[in-house]
């Protein structure tokens, strides 16, 4: 789920959903990554959802996503949705996505008009954004039951002074929030299962706004030319508080956040209690989690406001180490609680 979009129709072991742990990548992923090269200034490493090439000296910064289309959203909306979380994890980088390469597997049920309705939503929005689609693979294959439809690859290129790590804070960083937490389980899931929340019907159709929370790339390239940013993180899988643990922990810095501060949209707390997760560990897709130079913080929180994007300083960085919530230390889950309320709702 990381970057992503829910599954629909999809039967796995619970024990294996979402990312790999840190464990595997550790021991497995990370001492395997192919030819060393001079020109990878930045390669996997854990909470880091980026790399970033040298090229003529400029800065190329990379990622690759999962494609997700749930056609529950209309097809317009899936494909612009789509499109913002695989642009999301180059924006957070400070260098703005510019070049896009994407795949798409489609099921054998999708029709011509169907993929010519999300390809143009997908341009029409890339277009806007400024981003190019230089490379890519079309076709439907039989056995595809879900929304995993394929995959992206992402570019940014810009200069390398301008790139922003996740892993960037220091002590005396102030911590700013956008959105808030699990506004994008609440409106997928309401979206997808209105009738299964146990939630009155005014409730549903307030959390099924949260769907438009969704998007961060403006957001990002927003808090990033306001100035002073010295780590963004997109909350994706494990949520704000698996977010900030990567951060964190990344940095060697402690956070300590006042939860109180933190803006939560309107139905999250009721559809994430009717669901029975905690909102502060399930994906939250477009929450931006960032570090600020404590003197330009108020340009930055600003900055989003006026673009109408919630936000907040909600605490700051510290000497020592993972995040403590209202005096409390907090862990992320072992694995994001949304995959199993998805299972719970869809009854797998």
């Amino acid at each position: 789920m990381a970057g992503s979009l829910l599954p629909r129709h999809q039967r796995r072991p619970m024990t294996d959903l979402g990312k790999i742990d840190a464990s595997f990548f550790d021991e497995t992923i990370y001492p395997n990554l192919g030819a060393s090269r001079a020109d990878v200034t930045v390669g996997p490493r854990h909470g880091v959802d980026f790399g970033v090439l040298d090229v003529g000296g400029q800065a190329v910064v990379i990622a690759t996503d999962p494609v997700s289309l749930l056609p529950e959203l209309g097809l317009e909306r899936a494909g612009r949705f789509a499109l913002e979380i695989v642009l999301t994890d180059v924006a957070v980088s400070g260098v703005p996505p510019t070049h896009l390469a994407m795949s798409l597997t489609l099921p054998p049920s999708w029709s011509d008009d169907d993929l010519a309705t999300v390809w143009r939503a997908i341009s029409d929005h890339a277009e806007r954004l400024g981003v190019s689609i230089v490379s890519g693979h079309t076709a439907r294959y039989p056995s595809i039951d879900s929304s995993w439809v394929g995959g992206a690859t992402v570019l940014g290129v810009g200069d390398h002074d301008d790139v922003v790590r996740p892993d960037g804070a220091t002590p005396g960083d102030q911590l700013v929030v956008t959105t808030g937490p699990a506004a994008e389980v609440t409106g997928l899931l309401s979206t997808l299962f209105p009738e299964r929340l146990g939630v009155d019907a005014e409730t549903v159709a307030i959390a099924q706004e949260r769907v438009d929370d969704i998007p961060a790339v403006a957001d990002a390239r927003t808090a990033f030319a306001a100035g002073g940013v010295t780590a963004m993180h997109d909350a994706t899988e494990g949520g704000v508080v698996g977010g900030l643990t990567e951060m964190a922990t990344g940095a060697g810095v402690r956070f300590t956040v006042d939860s109180d501060r933190i803006p939560v949209q309107p139905g999250v707390e009721r559809v994430c209690d009717a669901i029975g997760v905690d909102p502060w560990l399930v994906t939250s897709a477009g929450t931006l989690l960032l570090t600020v130079e404590p003197e330009a913080t108020d340009d930055v929180v600003e900055a989003l406001r006026d673009r109408g994007t919630p936000a907040a300083t909600v605490g700051e960085a510290v000497a020592g180490e993972g995040v403590v919530r209202d005096g409390e230390r907090v862990h992320p889950p072992d694995g994001d609680p949304s995959w199993d309320a998805f299972d719970r709702l869809s009854g797998a």
